[in-house]
């Protein structure tokens, strides 16, 4: 992304604090693919890391090449929001070295990223007794008065097109929030 850019949406930011993006939340998610003894370590580790308990997901459909059956839990996952989601991912763009592909982000300006290891996160330690996992990072970013579309009373059925995050908007942002180089 060049800096001219940059500085529009930095100025744009200025003048209408409105339009500045923001973390709306931040989903790590460990598929281990069977249940059991890894599930659970799996489990502890993404607590260990997040402060959260897990939530666990279950297979929806069988897929007996895997050997998994509908309905066995197979994965955990936690959601972060507010200021606890940017500390962690200001961690997480640590483990992957402050770089990101744009490719990772989509048309309404979230990514994802993959850990391949957890113990790559500053300040994690390897515990032989729950070895190692790696997971997904999915980051949802969008601008203040977007709840609209969610909350009860008065809900909108859609958001006009101008007040969506574009893909270099997002990019824009996590370049100037967190410092991360975008390949």
């Amino acid at each position: 992304m060049s800096s001219v850019n940059l500085e529009r949406y930095l100025k744009e930011w200025q003048e209408h604090p409105m339009r500045m993006p923001r973390v709306e939340k931040v989903v790590i998610n460990c598929c281990v693919g069977r249940s059991g003894d890894p599930l659970v370590k799996a489990s502890k580790i993404i607590e260990k890391l997040t402060g959260q308990k897990p939530a666990i997901r279950r297979a929806k459909k069988t897929i007996r090449s895997f050997g998994i059956r509908k309905g066995e839990p197979i994965a955990c996952m936690v959601t972060l929001r507010g200021e606890k989601a940017e500390k962690m991912l200001d961690k997480l763009f640590d483990a992957v070295g402050r770089k990101l592909k744009a490719s990772s982000f989509d048309e309404f300006g979230n990514f994802s990223f993959g850990i391949r290891e957890h113990i790559e996160i500053p300040g994690t330690k390897y515990d032989p007794k729950l070895g190692i996992i790696g997971f997904d990072v999915c980051v949802t970013l969008e601008r203040p008065g977007f709840r609209v579309l969610r909350r009860k009373r008065c809900r909108k059925l859609s958001i006009p097109r101008k007040h969506r995050l574009t893909k270099e908007e997002a990019i824009a942002f996590i370049t100037h929030k967190f410092n991360v180089e975008i390949t």
